[in-house]
């Protein structure tokens, strides 16, 4: 199983990322599967790809500041991404490294 991780520390507000990120996993050709507060996951369409090379993008926001909230903190926030798929992982330059690549380009342009 293919599994990339990234953390971004964002300079927009928690609340204008947690707007955004479902129109940007989905410029990434993404669909929103579930979507709840702090927490997305999106997948690619099957079609284009084996099953088993199907990207699964996890997305969870937190506070810069562990000791508060979301709802309380400044205008840092952090970006857990987590790009993963069934892929055995055999070339450096797999799908689900392609995958992971666009996802993090697109949110570093949106959270910086």
């Amino acid at each position: 199983m293919a599994r990339y991780t990234n953390l971004f520390v964002s300079v927009i507000p928690a609340r204008n990322l947690r707007e955004s990120l479902p129109d940007v996993l989905q410029s990434c050709g993404l669909h929103m599967v579930y979507q709840d507060g702090d927490y997305m996951m999106a997948k690619e369409r099957p079609g284009m790809v084996s099953y088993s090379q199907l990207a699964t993008v996890e997305v969870l926001i937190g506070s810069a500041d562990i000791d508060q909230p979301v709802a309380q903190q400044d205008p840092t926030a952090t970006v857990n991404l987590v790009v993963k798929n069934e892929e055995l992982p055999l070339k450096t330059n797999n799908h689900c490294h392609k995958i992971f690549q666009l996802v993090n380009q697109a949110i570093e342009r949106k959270a910086s």
